[in-house]
């Protein structure tokens, strides 16, 4: 056991025996957290971007090793072409001051998802931020943009595909760990633990194929709001699930 202390709060115990490895997160509810207080809602996202930073400082102090988070779906661009640029501003900002802003945490920094449909400048900003954050060796933090759950199976069952039609494999071959080894998180585990914030109970299109056994945790806090001690109690709850993967 060990003991975090939160300024002016209670002590919160978390088990470190049971604590996930890998942490998924859909940090929904910035648009009305924005609503709520008269505000634009790029105002809820910049806030929302200021929690991400919170808690991903704070996983990596506690020995989480891998957080995803659902940044931008291939469904976000239907939004206001006002809100999307901002939340494309408000992501090359981040990668783009993340030395600053995450400075001695040593996190690594990947990005997942189809990044050539996104912005000329962040598409030049991501892979120098991942670039410079690759020897890292605290908690990997996986952004996904443009991301979407069906198209990342789509691309991989058309890479097996091309590879079959040229010999480099066979049909009888391909078996869930083929399968695994062509999605963008084929070099990390699956989640243990998904969260999603604001109330909503779906899974959005993200992680389909690595959450077929994630223990889900749903809480009615919308991102912005989201504490230390929201983590800690997803993570408690997390801890004490019997996770039998199909088995008694």
């Amino acid at each position: 056991m060990f003991f975090i202390k939160k300024l002016k709060e209670d002590k919160y115990k978390v088990d470190k025996n049971k604590l996930p490895v890998h942490i998924a997160i859909i940090p929904d509810g910035n648009g009305r957290w924005a609503k709520k207080r008269g505000l634009p809602r790029n105002a809820g996202h910049k806030e929302g971007s200021n929690a991400l930073k919170r808690v991903v400082i704070f996983c990596n102090k506690i020995g989480v090793k891998y957080v995803t988070v659902y940044a931008f779906s291939t469904e976000n661009w239907k939004r206001p072409k006002t809100e999307v640029e901002g939340l494309m501003e408000l992501l090359l900002d981040f990668l783009a001051n993340a030395e600053k802003e995450l400075k001695g945490t040593d996190i690594c920094i990947k990005v997942i998802g189809d990044i050539k449909a996104l912005p000329p400048k962040l598409q030049e900003e991501i892979p120098k931020v991942v670039k410079m954050t690759e020897n890292n060796t605290g908690l990997v933090l996986n952004i996904a943009l443009n991301y979407g759950g069906r198209q990342e199976i789509v691309n991989a069952v058309k890479n097996i595909a091309k590879d079959v039609s040229k010999g480099k494999i066979k049909s009888e071959d391909i078996d869930e760990k083929l399968i695994s080894s062509r999605m963008y998180t084929k070099d990390i585990p699956d989640p243990d633990l998904l969260i999603r914030t604001s109330g909503e109970w779906r899974i959005s299109n993200f992680l389909l194929w690595q959450t077929a056994y994630t223990e889900l945790w749903f809480t009615d806090v919308l991102w912005p709001d989201i504490k230390e001690s929201h983590i800690i109690k997803a993570i408690n709850d997390y801890g004490r699930r019997n996770r039998r993967f199909g088995g008694i």
